[in-house]
């Protein structure tokens, strides 16, 4: 796994920061500036540390300063963070150190709006792997600032049993009875009610109702409330969250947090000093 640091410096070398023809040119060495991180609209914050470790892998001698604490909202217009220093050392690590940011700002945000939506009725709004690789785990703490849990992080963390590991098995209940011997916990993805009972009798810790219309997860919370935790998944958007949320399942899962997002709109202005 790679580690921050390594992470940036790929990120850096990708952009050809440490050969930046338009600022070496146009702007030169020895002038300094100061340049903030300025909002255009709305969000949560998230990852000012990781814009901070882009500026810092370019120079250790700027100075970062965040303005905006990690899960803090803010508006257009607002600062989010500054950094002053060798202006040629800013400008190198301008794409770079946005594109995570508005990228994390963008899932934190994202995650509130259902973390919101589902406010008063004690159900956990949870992340998925559908992640952008290598980038998983910070998008996981994005999803965190913004009021969410984390699912499981990687296939070793838990088992999961899902559709095509029933199929290869041959049952549900089979299948959790293979997965028993691992000594982790166990959860399983059922499609109906049947599937659902089967699971329960084979004694799943807990169990993924897939895309199940709101009057079938009525009817499973009925038959597995207090006995496992259920969690629903699938199709599931801002629209009928609530909706869902209301049925009593523990917890929903939503992949778009981390692959449809909208990322925030932030914008780096510079001015000489």
């Amino acid at each position: 796994m790679l580690s921050l640091d390594e992470l940036v410096k790929y990120a850096l070398e990708e952009d050809r920061a440490f050969n930046d023809v338009t600022t070496e040119y146009v702007v030169g060495r020895g002038v300094r500036a100061r340049a903030r991180a300025v909002a255009k609209s709305q969000g949560i914050m998230a990852g000012g540390w990781v814009a901070e470790k882009v500026f810092k892998v370019l120079d250790p001698a700027l100075a970062f300063v965040q303005v905006k604490e990690e899960g803090e909202g803010f508006s257009p217009g607002g600062v989010l963070f500054t950094v002053e220093g060798e202006a040629s050392s800013i400008l190198r690590g301008e794409r770079v150190a946005l594109n995570f940011l508005q990228r994390l700002c963008g899932i934190a945000t994202t995650t509130r709006q259902f973390v919101k939506a589902v406010e008063g009725l004690g159900v956990k709004i949870m992340d998925t792997r559908k992640t952008t690789p290598l980038l998983r785990l910070l998008e996981k703490y994005a999803v965190k600032m913004g009021g969410g849990k984390n699912h499981r992080f990687d296939l070793r963390e838990m088992v999961l049993i899902k559709e095509n590991h029933i199929e290869i098995a041959g049952s549900v209940s089979e299948a959790i009875k293979r997965a028993r011997r691992s000594g982790k916990f166990v959860e399983v993805e059922v499609k109906n009610l049947r599937e659902l009972q089967e699971a329960l009798e084979a004694g799943a810790d807990r169990i993924m109702l897939d895309n199940f219309h709101v009057d079938e997860m009525k009817k499973a919370v009925s038959l597995a409330k207090g006995k496992v935790e259920l969690e629903a998944s699938g199709g599931i958007t801002l629209d009928n969250v609530r909706e869902v949320a209301a049925t009593g399942v523990d917890m929903i899962s939503i992949g778009s947090l981390t692959h449809s997002f909208r990322s925030s709109d932030i914008s780096l202005l510079l001015e000489a000093l």
